[in-house]
């Protein structure tokens, strides 16, 4: 608990911050030589671009993890905030090392700040004595003190911090104004906290090419194109105020699948996380409730930050999107391997009782087994495993990376009911990825084994490999807590005078259904995207498919271009 009398004289160093002009007295010989210094600082600091490194950005509220950010000035105003590792070669460039700054951060304005060299909640003293402790101050955008060291002008290794347990705010754009608990969305009291969100993503798509085969098998694709919003999704994310906070997390969706823009009832909505984090010991987490299933990095990370605009065609077919259950979570030692384990059982999306729904047992194990020096080159292993009792009987089936499309691959499509009766369905996941700075490889493969006597016991494959490449230079951070890649950062913005961030990707992915006595058709897919991110909440992508699929032994092509439009609402 901060005492109130370290908040008040937080508040006092804020309300002065960047100024060096102490009430004590002095003799006319120290002033005289006070200022001096001062004018030497100014001739040799005041640059007004410049760079600094390290710098940690104090959080008020309880429990929630302080931040190691870079702040970069150009002609005497804040113009990023980051916690992105970027180059600046034309800048100047100090390191902070630690250093906590205090003062008005708003962007595209003249700041008033200071650096101390500790943190004032660890050591006191250096509010007592502020001028001893300062590194660095600006005052209406001119250098005033600078104490800090040259840096090397690489990049700044900053700590890791993956943010709350359920929802990790974004990494990379902080807040305009840090700390300002008053935004509109961003709700705080003594027993909780809230911030509501939401996301929108306007898609169409355009088919291109189809050949005779591909008609005699899926059907006229020209009907499918055509503009849709693919997502219009809300939510609340916040915490309960215990001694370890809890964290909660209610996300939902209307008018988001297979509902064009002709279609006039939007009414629909549906709930696909409610889910509450509980900390455990050895920091570990408990999560119950309607979630992701802790399996397939291309499942677990956000849709709309991957490379392409839809999952790969392997990785829909054989995994489900969501489940109702209970997740345990946390990491080894190394702090670079992770593991989760959940059971999983439906019933409360479905008609059918407890003892009558399957059960899903779900695991992954990931570990980053090389980092270089710089943190530039990095590599992920990871594998998963999923086993059902298939109680429900089993079905797999995916639209060609289109969601404005028919199933191209579906093992229920001669069945009466859909589903093929099994005894139970084990599935591999095997991951394998590859960071080096703006470039990222990450490919998966999935391979299904079920017991069904009655259909010869049918096992089924896909695989995905992808290649991104940020062209303007941004690189994806990795997430030591869950072993994911984060979001493509977006270190300048439109609105800073930037060209936001901008990635190219290709990608092949293929899913064999035939096996045994099922004949649930072969698709390979072949993607080319581009992602041009403005801002970290505004993005216009374009992806284009080649697609080769076989159904009843007959052949077929067919080709086709997507465009989306996303606004990000955080």
């Amino acid at each position: 608990m901060r005492s109130p009398r370290l908040e008040k004289s937080t508040a006092q160093v804020r309300s002065r911050a960047g100024s060096i002009a102490f009430k004590r007295k002095r003799s006319k010989t120290s002033q005289l030589i006070a200022a001096l210094i001062v004018l030497v600082a100014n001739l040799a600091y005041a640059a007004p671009d410049l760079l600094i490194r390290n710098v940690k950005l104090l959080d008020l509220t309880p429990d929630s993890p302080d931040r190691l950010v870079t702040l970069q000035f150009e002609n005497g105003k804040l113009t990023l905030v980051t916690e992105d590792n970027i180059k600046a070669d034309d800048l100047r460039q100090f390191d902070a090392a630690g250093g906590v700054v205090l003062g008005d951060l708003a962007l595209n304005e003249e700041p008033d700040l200071i650096i101390l060299s500790e943190d004032p909640r660890d050591n006191f003293a250096v509010l007592r004595d502020t001028q001893a402790h300062t590194l660095f101050a600006m005052e209406r955008g001119e250098v005033t003190v600078n104490r800090l060291r040259l840096a090397d002008g690489g990049e700044s290794k900053t700590e890791k911090n993956s943010g709350w347990l359920a929802y990790t705010p974004p990494p990379f754009a902080v807040p305009i104004r840090y700390g300002d608990k008053k935004a509109f969305n961003h709700l705080e009291g003594k027993l909780g906290s809230a911030i509501f969100g939401g996301a929108l993503a306007v898609d169409r798509t355009k088919w291109l090419a189809q050949d005779v085969g591909s008609k005699a098998t899926v059907g006229d694709l020209d009907e499918f194109s055509g503009g849709e919003i693919r997502a219009l999704r809300f939510g609340v994310a916040g915490t309960i105020n215990f001694e370890k906070p809890w964290v909660y997390v209610i996300a939902g969706a209307t008018n988001a699948f297979d509902k064009g823009f002709e279609i006039e009832d939007q009414d629909d909505v549906a709930f696909f996380d409610i889910r509450l984090d509980i900390p455990g010991p050895g920091d570990t987490t408990l999560s119950i409730g309607k979630q992701k299933e802790p399996i397939s990095l291309e499942r677990l990370t956000g849709m709309v930050f991957l490379p392409f605009q839809e999952r790969s065609i392997a990785a829909d077919a054989l995994l489900p999107s969501r489940n109702t259950g209970a997740v345990w979570s946390g990491n080894g030692p190394s702090k670079r391997t992770t593991w989760a384990v959940g059971a999983f059982n439906d019933w409360l999306d479905s008609d059918v009782d407890f003892s009558d729904n399957a059960n899903q047992f779900v695991g992954r194990v990931t570990w980053a087994p090389s980092l270089s020096g710089d943190e530039d080159n990095l590599l992920h292993l990871g594998v998963g495993y999923r086993y059902t009792d298939a109680k429900e009987g089993l079905r797999f089936r995916s639209e060609p990376e289109f969601n404005k499309a028919p199933n191209f691959v579906d093992t229920g499509r001669n069945l009466e009911t859909g589903l093929y009766d099994a005894d139970n369905a084990e599935l591999w996941n095997f991951e394998a990825s590859w960071r080096a700075g703006p470039f990222w490889l990450n490919s998966e493969c999935f391979t299904v084994e079920s017991k069904s006597p009655t259909y010869e016991d049918p096992s089924f494959n896909g695989y995905s490999m992808t290649a991104s490449w940020s062209l303007s230079g941004e690189m994806r951070e990795y997430d030591y807590r869950r072993g994911l890649f984060r979001s493509l950062p977006v270190a300048k913005s439109v609105y800073q005078g930037g060209w936001g961030a901008a990635e190219m990707a290709v990608r092949f992915s293929s899913v064999d259904l035939d096996d045994g006595l099922i004949n649930g058709g072969t698709t390979d897919v072949a993607s080319l995207g581009f992602n041009w991110w403005l801002t970290p909440t505004f993005q216009f992508g374009v992806n284009y498919r080649y697609i080769w699929n076989n159904l009843d032994g007959i052949d077929g092509t067919s080709s086709g271009i997507g465009t989306r439009l996303l606004l990000i609402l955080e």
